[in-house]
């Protein structure tokens, strides 16, 4: 019997993080898309459509892209839980953050499954569009997407479905997540969330997390005869952002009646004048959490959604032109692997993270910030001579030119050389990649 060809080799740490996943898929040509969505997601291209994809990986048309995402027989769940074991090996069950948050993506028409005039928290308006309700962990700085899910508006739902509303979706995520050992120090969630008493703070208390949540300037708080509400004294402190960059910042403590597990915070940029879009109301259940960390843990919720919206951007994730949720959930789970390719190469999440090779950090372009985009940035440096190749070898088919086929040949193979020690943790023991 003929032993089936190996995937065709592409940059050293695509394939290498692609190899966990290998045997989800049932054929090598299969397989290889899945390698090559990966080098889509993570290039600079402005829209990761299908067929601008399969021009930089060097395909003549974009069909097996296409088939992996609409009709190759494998298994968007066990793809997921296979990314969410690779981040437990990772974490070495080590705490994390967990932020809840939704996601809303711009859909003309209503031929797309699930999509529905509603609001739209990226563009802060009510537009026609899909929204998925995402959980994401937070270690030591650096973020990775965990689930998603998406919300299925009443007049949507297909034969059989179940309406769920977010917070319910957010609590069934939590749930999941838990069953597979994952361990929290503390949840963030938007005041969605934070009104939510008996759909998501209840979920909350049951799984025993602390949290940190937005309420609304008006939430109710039951309170005894002759109890009155407290406004403790306002305490200066610096928030430090992503960039670096400060802001200072104050906060009070808010006390009806008689103080309690729960609390209730008031922070703001003027105490003055209390400005709406710069003071927000927090509610915490933190045992002996002081004002300053309530105020930077909840400023981390913050700055973490913004960027992971922009991170999500980057990688195409809304780049999608499909109309099957089944079909646009496969999108989905590649944009999170890919998500996850790029956070795996940061110090943070792994103790044993390997030294930037000087070779490659020599070059003008090179980013030695610690970030998630940091390192995009220098893996997109990784990929631009196999790409480059591509994009100009229909060129040499007309008008030969052996040394330069040859000098884009020599490139590749010596950046390919160089990453196996800049990548090694891949082949750590704590890993096994089958090559079955």
């Amino acid at each position: 019997m003929k032993e089936p060809r190996s995937a065709t080799p592409t940059i050293k740490f695509i394939d290498e993080y692609c190899q966990w996943y290998k045997n989800l898929f049932p054929d090598v040509r299969t397989f290889e898309a899945f390698k090559y969505l990966h080098i889509g997601c993570i290039s600079d291209i402005k829209r990761k459509t299908l067929p601008a994809i399969a021009k930089i990986v060097g395909l003549d048309n974009h069909q097996g892209l296409h088939h992996l995402l609409t009709s190759s027989p494998w298994s968007v769940e066990k793809l997921r839980i296979k990314r969410l074991e690779l981040i437990l090996q990772v974490l070495k069950r080590r705490p994390i953050i967990l932020i809840i948050d939704e996601t809303g993506d711009k859909k003309k028409g209503t031929s797309t499954d699930y999509v529905k005039r509603q609001y739209i928290g990226n563009l802060g308006k009510t537009e026609n569009g899909i929204v998925v309700v995402t959980a994401y962990g937070v270690f030591c700085g650096m973020t990775f997407p965990l689930l998603f899910e998406v919300y299925k508006p009443r007049e949507r739902l297909k034969p059989g479905e179940k309406y769920r509303t977010k917070p319910e979706i957010a609590a069934m995520l939590m749930k999941k997540l838990e069953s597979m050992g994952f361990k929290f120090n503390l949840l963030l969630a938007d005041s969605l969330y934070g009104e939510s008493g008996n759909n998501f703070i209840s979920v909350l208390d049951e799984l025993s997390l602390n949290y940190i949540v937005a309420i609304r300037s008006n939430h109710y708080v039951e309170i005894l005869p002759r109890q009155h509400i407290q406004y403790l004294k306002w305490h200066k402190f610096k928030r430090v952002f992503s960039d670096m960059s400060s802001e200072h910042r104050f906060i009070r403590e808010i006390i009806p009646g008689k103080r309690g597990e729960v609390r209730y915070w008031q922070i703001t940029t003027d105490i003055e004048n209390l400005p709406e879009n710069s003071t927000w109301y927090v509610m915490s259940k933190y045992p002996d959490i002081t004002p300053r960390e309530v105020g930077n843990f909840y400023g981390l919720r913050t700055w973490v959604e913004y960027g992971l919206k922009q991170s999500k951007n980057e990688l195409g994730w809304a780049d999608f032109r499909l109309t099957h949720y089944p079909d646009i959930e496969r999108w989905w789970e590649i944009v999170c692997s890919t998500y996850l390719m790029v956070s795996l190469h940061s110090e943070q999440m792994l103790t044993s993270s390997p030294k930037r090779e000087s070779k490659f950090t020599s070059h003008p372009w090179w980013d030695n910030g610690n970030g998630w985009k940091n390192i995009l940035n220098n893996l997109r440096l990784l990929i631009q001579p196999f790409i480059f190749f591509n994009l100009i070898y229909p060129w040499l088919t007309v008008f030969p030119i052996p040394q330069l086929y040859s000098g884009f040949s020599k490139l590749q193979s010596i950046i390919y050389s160089l990453t196996s020690s800049l990548f090694n943790y891949l082949n750590n023991t704590d890993f096994y990649f089958s090559s079955a």
